[in-house]
């Protein structure tokens, strides 16, 4: 027989989430690897609130929070906070029960402001990585570096000189309010001279020739060549040395005083400097040859190696994790302003990206 379309109001619900949700979910696997690193950084969460007052929001709950709108490219926190009012496997993913309120968004917001203070998004990947499970996938000798164009959340209007003196481009000052018509035609432009009035760590850059240049940072990343996974990340401003500055400092932390690691690169870190800072840290630079109108800095006894070669061929696995950033993490472009908030974004939408990988990594190894 026909069933009724009618709907009838339940009072209680004796179904838990844990039981809504498949064992075969793939966010189970994930959920328990980021639990096992976040247990490992509850002393760090402590220094981070006062032991007085209301409680705020628990710091691991944020963090997972923040996992889910990576993972499934939700645009902004208050769309969050919508969707885990009716949305099971979210609330369940988080650690909320089916009867708690949501936060509004502006609370999640100052609480998560609180988790950039303390650095938390580079600690949480480095939590992840030293899992005894998770650290039998890692290279400790092999490593790849890269940068990627991060567009800044501010307006080519925006970029006004410095000292004030600013007629619009078109010789009509005062005039059409902040959001103007300009005529940039003939216009000289110098991060020097001028700076962007909505973001001021923002830089005009542009990654190579026959390119637009606009606003934007630098995100980058270092990568282990076994199973290509990021073992560090950061976000410096768009300079033309930002690249290989940023990959001195990451692989600084990397370095291994007891035996040689290697470093596979572009030919954009073809460059004396930094060729010769490797070798100061025992790292030998896999890096592309630039042979363009100069000659390359990377030795030939280097290059006609077995180790160069690979080190090339698997270099490029990074472009897959800054795929993933850009598109599913909405990293293309940043919805926050400065520096030290971009960083963190970006950080922890690498940390996410590992998070996508490892149970896969694992599951291959059973």
């Amino acid at each position: 027989m026909r069933g009724g379309d009618g709907q009838s109001g339940k009072l209680f619900s004796y179904v838990d989430l844990e039981a809504r949700v498949p064992a075969e979910h793939p966010l189970r696997t994930i959920r328990e690897i980021a639990n096992e690193a976040l247990a490992g950084m509850s002393a760090e969460f402590e220094a981070l609130y006062s032991h007085t007052g209301r409680p705020g929001i628990a710091p691991e709950r944020l963090l997972r929070a923040l996992l889910l709108q990576a993972f499934y490219s939700i645009r902004s926190e208050r769309r969050l906070m919508q969707e885990l009012e009716y949305n099971l496997l979210y609330r369940w993913f988080v650690g909320l029960g089916i009867d708690d309120e949501v936060w509004d968004a502006t609370v999640f917001c100052k609480n998560r402001d609180r988790l950039l203070a303390g650095e938390v998004a580079g600690r949480f990947l480095a939590s992840l990585l030293v899992l005894p499970r998770v650290k039998r996938l890692l290279s400790g000798e092999h490593f790849s570096v890269d940068g990627t164009l991060i567009a800044a959340w501010a307006s080519i209007k925006s970029f006004r000189p410095r000292d004030g003196d600013d007629d619009g481009g078109d010789g009509a000052a005062g005039t059409g309010g902040r959001n103007a018509e300009r005529d940039f035609h003939g216009a000289e432009w110098s991060n020097e001279t001028h700076r962007s009035t909505t973001d001021g760590d923002a830089r005009l850059y542009r990654k190579g020739r026959n390119k637009e240049a606009r606003l934007c940072y630098l995100g980058h990343a270092l990568m282990e060549n076994r199973n290509g996974l990021v073992v560090d990340g950061l976000v410096s401003r768009a300079t033309g040395e930002a690249e290989r500055c940023a990959a001195e400092a990451m692989v600084m932390r990397r370095r291994n005083r007891h035996r040689r690691i290697t470093l596979g690169a572009d030919k954009a870190y073809d460059a004396a400097g930094f060729v010769a800072t490797c070798q100061s840290f025992r790292v030998t630079p896999h890096v592309a040859r630039n042979t363009a109108g100069r000659r390359s800095n990377i030795p030939d006894a280097v290059a006609g190696s077995d180790g160069y070669g690979a080190s090339q061929r698997v270099r490029k696995r990074i472009e897959e994790a800054f795929g993933w950033v850009k598109t599913i993490a909405r990293q293309d472009k940043t919805r926050h302003r400065g520096l030290a908030r971009v960083g963190w974004q970006f950080t922890l939408a690498l940390a996410a990206y590992n998070l996508i990988r490892i149970p896969k990594l694992l599951a291959g190894r059973a």
